[in-house]
């Protein structure tokens, strides 16, 4: 049988155990954060968190980017599903995708719920202070 592909779960295996979604919405979950990665899709992204929509030149005045690099990152944003775009004429405007927005935040605070959870796992036991 061939491979899944990235991002598909492997019907043949069970899920770890503990694992509660599947591999696929993890994936899309990475993507988001992926596309969060750069110093320069977070300014578009906070750009446009003020504004209704916002048209490419608009964006690639307030950076220091060529406009061909910008056009680069926003892809990613919108690939990622986290910005939508619109054609207007010969342009293209963005806009933030609150609903993939708030999704995102969901995860990201389940997931860090569940790494950091109430106490400390490596505080020494009671009337112990040294570190091993």
């Amino acid at each position: 049988a061939p491979f899944p592909r990235l991002g598909e779960p492997d019907a043949t295996e069970p899920a770890p155990q503990g694992s509660e979604r599947p591999v696929a919405d993890r994936a899309a979950h990475a993507e988001g954060l992926r596309a969060l990665a750069h110093p320069v899709r977070l300014q578009v992204l906070e750009t446009l968190a003020g504004q209704d929509r916002c048209v490419c030149g608009e964006i690639v005045r307030g950076l220091p980017l060529a406009q061909s690099t910008v056009s680069q990152h926003l892809k990613v944003l919108t690939d990622s599903g986290l910005l939508r775009s619109r054609t207007e004429g010969q342009r293209t405007a963005y806009c933030l995708d609150r609903d993939a927005i708030s999704a995102l935040k969901g995860e990201i605070d389940a997931l860090f719920s569940a790494l950091l959870p109430p106490g400390d796992c490596c505080a020494p036991p009671a009337g112990r202070t040294e570190d091993r």
